[in-house]
């Protein structure tokens, strides 16, 4: 697919800039890791401050024999009592990323619906493959139940989102919170989730622009991941790839956006599906023109409707 003939016309020149990113090796990742966060901070630089919102950094109890898993708190400055909640998971192939590359983005969140945010920084593969980021998350998300009251937050209102192989991790923390019992979630917000290791649609096999988040990208992402298991058929758990899943039944509802240019465009859409399917109040938005992650180019038209409409979505969840 010729990306640069489909795309939208103002997210063009952030493509242009954007440094090529070759393959990614065991041995060239903690470069990569490097690169990605210098990307982010540059990009953040040059946007206004979002004002209005306290932050705490803290490390809450992790898996049972494992480390504290660390968290950024985002909380309103004019508190109004108990405020839904959010649990976020950050994107990046689950082999990048930290908390850094999307404290802009929960902070606005923050700001635009008046909900409490409790965003996790999981350990990352391969040094951690499945199933300890989701396992990470979901102590993470227990500590946060277990402590609404010091958050000032509802406990009958707290949803789940990520972004990328953040979504992905959103929609298996859904499963596996489902399958345990112990906690019950209001709303799950996967943004252009990562959700399926096969990698056999005709959107998986489309995008190869090593300027965005393509094929090869992606398959050497599973493939740390979630290892010997990843792309073959074997027993992978719905908790680590959840289009995998069989029993998508008593989910909580879900928002699903992914762009048109977006290699996770079709797994997205049938995940959709299915959850309608199982019965899972589900709603579904494609953006023309659109590729993995455009929302980070927050001046463009398609971003800023984007933006509001997610808020939109989170705020009928919180408040309905």
């Amino acid at each position: 697919m010729d990306l640069m003939r489909r795309i939208d016309p103002e997210l063009i020149p952030v493509i242009e800039m954007t440094p090529v990113v070759e393959t990614f090796t065991n041995e060239n990742l903690p470069g990569r890791r490097i690169m990605m966060e210098e990307i982010f901070r540059d990009m953040i630089a040059l946007l206004p401050p979002v004002e209005g919102i306290e932050t705490e950094d803290r490390s809450v109890p992790g898996p049972e024999g494992d480390p504290d898993v660390p968290v950024r708190i985002y909380t309103p400055a004019e508190k109004t009592g108990p405020m839904p909640g959010l649990f976020w998971i950050h994107g990046g192939g689950y082999i990048l990323g930290s908390l850094e590359i999307d404290d802009r983005r929960m902070r606005q969140i923050s700001a635009g619906t008046g909900c409490v945010i409790v965003s996790v920084n999981y350990r990352l593969a391969p040094e951690n493959p499945f199933p300890t980021p989701v396992e990470d998350c979901y102590a993470a998300l227990k500590w946060m139940f277990d402590n609404h009251d010091n958050l000032h937050v509802d406990q009958s209102r707290i949803a789940i989102g990520g972004g990328s192989a953040g979504g992905g991790l959103a929609a298996g923390l859904a499963i596996l919170t489902r399958d345990r019992a112990e906690m019950e979630i209001l709303f799950q917000l996967l943004i252009y989730p990562m959700i399926d290791d096969r990698n056999i649609t005709p959107s998986s096999h489309a995008i190869t622009d090593p300027r965005t988040w393509n094929r090869e990208k992606n398959l050497f992402a599973w493939k740390a991941y979630l290892g010997d298991a990843v792309f073959s058929d074997y027993d992978v758990s719905p908790y680590g790839a959840p289009s995998r899943a069989e029993d998508l039944s008593g989910l909580p509802p879900a928002y699903i956006a992914v762009g048109e240019l977006d290699l996770f465009l079709d797994e997205d859409i049938e995940y959709g599906q299915r959850l309608m399917q199982a019965g899972v109040s589900t709603e579904i938005h494609v953006y023309p023109g659109a590729t993995h992650a455009f929302d980070g180019v927050e001046t463009a038209a398609l971003s800023k409707r984007f933006i509001r409409e997610r808020e939109e979505a989170l705020k009928r969840a919180f408040f309905i």
